[in-house]
């Protein structure tokens, strides 16, 4: 039996997490083709995943990095076309909603390649973030939509999206569960009690005001704060000539890679962050997340009460990381066998009849 080709695209740290058990999956079924577009290039947000992990090296590395969103899309297009042409693949495979999907996924609409959207349906609707609109546009332009949850699915709905939406789960849960299985966890580090942070995105960390407020009130807190410092945040403080020594509450540490990141959450006493992964990610291992965002795609987290959103008025973040639910719902976004199910649907289906 032959099998059908198709092209993966990744580039950021939530991608290597989604990816490596779609991997483990199509193996020895599907000839899978990988293309790391080098969206995030530090070795803790990227190398990692293949060192650590075990995932297999991308096929193609195009160590594009930075620049504006414009800037970086439109390069990641080019030089994805590229293989795209040359390759000539049954399908193209995007995960989530950073500018590598937007970057794959136009390219595939081009060249009337058929196009897998996987984690598809979230919608934060706040489009002043860079990834709600490539998320939209993606899903529209997209030929199978594999979402994680009921709500995924009547976002869709909403937009006009009916056909080709398949309830598989969410593939970050298979990697946790099987680092859980595995035992791949080590033991406590640093301190006992604590708070784990991470802090990232533009609205809380552009904006020196912004990011002294979040740290002041870290400072405060009942409990130290391991704030796990993002590349570009890490920047920022040399920027505003923010001095780490000010606050003595708060332990900054490098960035963590994938087994040493869940380390440090399973370990601590809740979690504080603006990361999307992080969110769920947290309520599988049980832990209360306080996400300092006034909205979220995630938004089943926050109705179980596991996750609870704040920003403007972050004077009761010591409050709510206290809030826990008194149940924690284990079969929130699938059971982790998300990875064999998409494999499964797209060799069902066989939907490969636009390429040329």
């Amino acid at each position: 039996m032959i099998q059908p080709k198709i092209i993966a695209i990744i580039g950021a740290r939530p991608q290597f997490i989604k990816h490596f058990p779609l991997e483990k999956a199509t193996k020895d079924k599907i000839n899978l083709i990988t293309i790391h577009t080098g969206q995030h290039y530090d070795s803790n947000m990227s190398d990692v995943f293949f060192n650590q992990l075990g995932m297999n090296q991308p096929d193609y590395m195009l160590q594009l990095g930075g620049g504006n969103h414009g800037e970086q899309t439109g390069k990641m297009m080019i030089e994805i076309e590229k293989i795209i042409v040359n390759e000539m693949p049954q399908a193209i495979v995007v995960y989530g909603d950073t500018n590598s999907t937007i970057a794959g996924a136009l390219v595939a609409s081009k060249l009337h390649i058929p196009l897998f959207h996987i984690e598809a349906g979230l919608r934060s609707y706040n489009k002043k973030m860079p990834e709600e609109v490539n998320r939209i546009l993606t899903d529209h332009i997209s030929d199978l939509l594999f979402v994680t949850s009921d709500i995924a699915i009547e976002n869709l709905k909403k937009e006009g999206i009916e056909e080709g939406i398949f309830l598989v789960g969410d593939l970050m849960k298979d990697l946790v569960l099987s680092v859980k299985k595995d035992n791949l966890i080590g033991e406590k580090k640093i301190i006992d009690a604590y708070y784990y942070a991470t802090i990232h995105r533009p609205y809380n960390t552009d904006f020196p005001e912004r990011l002294l407020k979040i740290l002041n009130q870290f400072n405060i807190l009942d409990k130290k704060v391991l704030l796990a410092l993002h590349p570009r945040t890490n920047k920022l403080l040399v920027d505003y000539n923010i001095k780490k020594t000010d606050y003595s509450n708060i332990i900054f540490i490098d960035p963590q890679s994938y087994l040493s990141n869940l380390n440090y959450m399973i370990h601590s006493e809740g979690i504080i962050t603006d990361s999307g992964g992080i969110q769920k990610e947290a309520y599988w291992i049980q832990k209360k997340c306080v996400t300092l965002r006034s909205e979220t795609e995630w938004v089943e987290t926050v109705a179980l009460g596991g996750n609870s959103l704040l920003f403007d008025d972050i004077s009761s973040l010591e409050a709510e990381m206290n809030s826990k639910p008194s149940n924690w719902d284990d079969s929130l976004y699938g059971n982790g066998n998300c990875a064999e199910q998409i494999v499964e649907t797209i060799l069902k289906l066989n939907t490969f009849e636009k390429t040329n």
